[in-house]
């Protein structure tokens, strides 16, 4: 892929120490890039790590992380998203844990990961540990990652309720993480739809995104102190260029204990997120005018093919001959209408024409 200088999207990130003087140990970086050049296909590819709380250079593997991955993802073809993402997470977590073992000050360090990379109008997501990914739509917030905590898995597994688990002494153990010994496990679950299940989760990857999207990629610092609805109601009534500072800003308000970094995606209303509404109007309206055109044309040839009729002095139906124009005032009170010859349109009449005059039957319905 070639990276080029502006994503497709408009984004908004910040990220701040918090209020304790602990050391900043999240990272993140946005890179637009295109995926295809000849057929103009752009990229964006957002990554944020946050190093884990309690393990020496947390600050160190973050930024390994979002470093190996990023470049990886980067460098890879674009045709299989989750097998790139994939590879790049088993690649930035092997760098780190081999890292942690040459020197005695980073033994035991490893970060989570939150990858969200939009394709075209395509998003295509990847995580480890509890950094989040959230989607803004219409008004409603929804989490499109699960949290690989101690607390996640016992509550899944119906050991705590609801109620415990913010509080629980368990609440920031991570799961999954990258610097592992062994090969971290990527979820590749993106949650939209209430009661699915692992694999309808997985189905979603891909997912198309529409103008007026906003994906949120945030660290706990946030989500430990603000709660989904206070981010949605925060996006909803800020300015985007603000809404992140706002959201750090309160979560610093009630404590900011953590590291808070937010990554704000919004999906424009151009591009490839433009609606196709004009599109499919102007597409509409040529295949109207298109059978308008093919329905004129038939009946132009049907009239032809009268005239010609008539010109030749009758028309055939099986052993039965009706001459025109030649009794038409017999058949003015028939049911069935009879085609008028053009008022321009001169007719011969025959030189010879029977003594008796034939009866007239009427206008044969299967004529063709």
């Amino acid at each position: 892929m070639i990276e080029s200088k502006k994503p497709h999207l408009d984004i908004s990130a910040a990220s701040h120490p918090g209020m304790t003087g602990k050391q900043n140990e999240d990272r993140y970086q946005v890179t637009g890039s295109w995926v295809s050049p000849k057929k103009k296909v752009p990229s964006t590819l957002a990554v944020l790590c946050d190093g884990i709380g309690g393990h020496r250079a947390g600050e160190i593997a973050a930024q390994m992380g979002v470093s190996i991955i990023s470049e990886t993802i980067l460098e890879s073809d674009p045709n299989n998203p989750l097998e790139v993402m994939g590879q790049a997470i088993q690649r930035a977590s092997a760098a780190i844990y081999q890292a942690s073992l040459s020197d005695q000050g980073r033994a035991g360090m490893g970060a989570t990961c939150a990858i969200a990379w939009v394709i075209g109008n395509r998003l295509f997501t990847a995580n480890l540990g509890d950094s989040r990914i959230y989607l803004l739509r219409k008004g409603h917030i929804v989490q499109l990652t699960t949290d690989h905590t101690w607390v996640q898995e016992a509550y899944e597994a119906g050991l705590i309720q609801e109620s415990e688990r913010e509080n629980h002494p368990n609440a920031h153990v991570i799961r999954r993480y990258l610097g592992t010994k062994s090969e971290p496990e990527p979820d590749f679950r993106l949650w939209y739809f209430e009661g699915e299940s692992d694999e309808e989760a997985q189905n979603n990857q891909g997912m198309r995104l529409i103008a007026g999207d906003t994906l949120i990629l945030c660290s706990d610092g946030l989500t430990d102190l603000v709660e989904d609805p206070e981010i949605q109601l925060v996006i909803k009534e800020n300015p985007f260029d603000t809404a992140v500072d706002r959201l750090i800003q309160m979560a610093n308000a009630r404590g900011g204990y953590d590291n808070t970094t937010v990554i704000l995606m919004y999906i424009p209303s151009r591009g490839v997120f433009k609606k196709p509404r004009k599109r499919k109007l102007v597409l509409g309206c040529l295949l109207t005018l298109a059978l308008i055109s093919a329905i004129l044309t038939a009946v132009f040839l049907g009239w032809r093919w009268w005239q010609g009729k008539l010109d030749s002095g009758g028309i055939q139906s099986g052993t039965q001959t009706i001459v025109s124009p030649t009794g038409l005032d017999d058949l003015v009170n028939t049911k069935t209408p009879i085609p008028m010859a053009s008022p321009t349109f001169t007719v011969e009449r025959p030189t010879a024409v029977a003594t008796k005059r034939p009866s007239i039957t009427p206008w044969p319905t299967n004529t063709p």
